[in-house]
This record gives structure tokens, sequence and C-alpha cells, in this order.
């Protein structure tokens, strides 16, 4: 077994007015002399600030993730669902009024969130809807019941009227929801296009 150390390959100065093959004296050395290394500090800087930068965005990112509460989990999964909901139903009319126009509308629920919170994400539970009807008319469910029938039948809506298990979503689950509804609004939006 031989103790000699091994001979370092020759390099070429990244200083690109210098150019000169050396071969480094030290580990990781990149450039022929202090002289060459002083002409290129400034690209190094800006290259390492840049680093450093994407390196603590990264943290910050991480560390509000790690303390976001559940609630906000559940926003952007209900988020998620809803746009996906309105796409979905883009070129039907509103499920209670029967109306096409230009105004905003909802992913208004049949069996509300607050009155059924385990259809909170089910498709058949939720349909577009215009704001006058979900908020100012509380979702005019009288109407939303006839038309629902006449949508998915009456099976499907008294199976919504009936009792269901109630759901505890876990922040992996509502992170599942999150990224499901968001790749099924991706996939729509390209077929519409």
């Amino acid at each position: 077994m031989s103790l000699t150390a091994k001979i370092p390959k020759p390099k070429t100065c990244k200083n690109p007015a210098c150019g000169a093959s050396f071969v480094p004296q030290r580990f990781a050395q990149s450039v022929c002399s202090p002289k060459c290394g002083l002409a290129i500090k400034d690209v190094n800087q800006e290259k390492a600030r840049k680093s450093l930068a994407e390196v603590g965005r990264k943290e910050l990112r991480a560390a509000k993730e790690r303390v976001k509460p559940r609630s906000q989990y559940m926003r952007e999964a209900q988020a998620a669902f809803n746009a996906w909901v309105r796409e979905r139903d883009a070129k039907l009319p509103c499920i209670s009024c029967g109306r096409h126009h230009q105004g905003k509308y909802d992913a208004g629920h049949y069996r509300t969130v607050g009155s059924n919170p385990a259809l909170r994400f089910e498709p058949l539970n939720c349909h577009k809807q215009c704001v006058p009807c979900n908020q100012h008319k509380s979702g005019d469910i009288v109407n939303y019941r006839i038309n629902l029938v006449q949508r998915i039948g009456v099976e499907a809506v008294e199976w919504l009227e009936g009792p269901h298990e109630p759901k505890k979503y876990t922040i992996e689950d509502l992170k599942a929801i999150t990224a499901e509804y968001r790749a099924k609004t991706r996939e729509l939006k390209r077929a519409a296009a």
C-alpha cells in the first residue's frame, strides 16, 4: 500500500479573462491566483446571495407549512373543490333559477356544510349556483331540489337527504383532496380549451 498523495489534475482558471491552466494547491480551488479570485468575486457573491435567498425562502415556506392550522387546510380544500364544481358545471345554468347570466357563480351545496358536514366534498351535493340564489335567497332550496331531482334522479336526492356518517378529515386527507380537485380542475380547463 502506497502512502504517497494523489497528484491533482490540472484545471482551467474560472476567471474568463485568464483561462490559464493550473494545478490546484487546495481542495476545490477554482482560480489560478488570488488576483483571479478577486477579479470574479462579484460574480460569486451574487450567486451566493441568490442561493442564500432561495434557502431562506424554502425555510420560510416550510416554517409556514408547519404552523398552518387545520382550518387553513380545510379552506384550501373547500376552495379547490368549489373551483372544480364551477368548472364542471360551466356550461349548465344555475341549479336553482335555471338562468345563464354574466354574474358571479358559487358552488352551492344542497345540504349545507353546517347542517351536514359529511357531504362537504360530495360532488352530487354541490352544483353551480348564481350568487343571488345562493347568498340572497339562502340557496333557494325548493327550486334547487326540483332541478336536482331532474339532474341526478330521485334516488340520489333521497340518499343526500338521508343520514350520513360524520367524517373527521385529517390534514393529510385535506391535502389529498386539495391536490385531487386542483388536478381535476386543470384537466377540465385543458379539455375545454
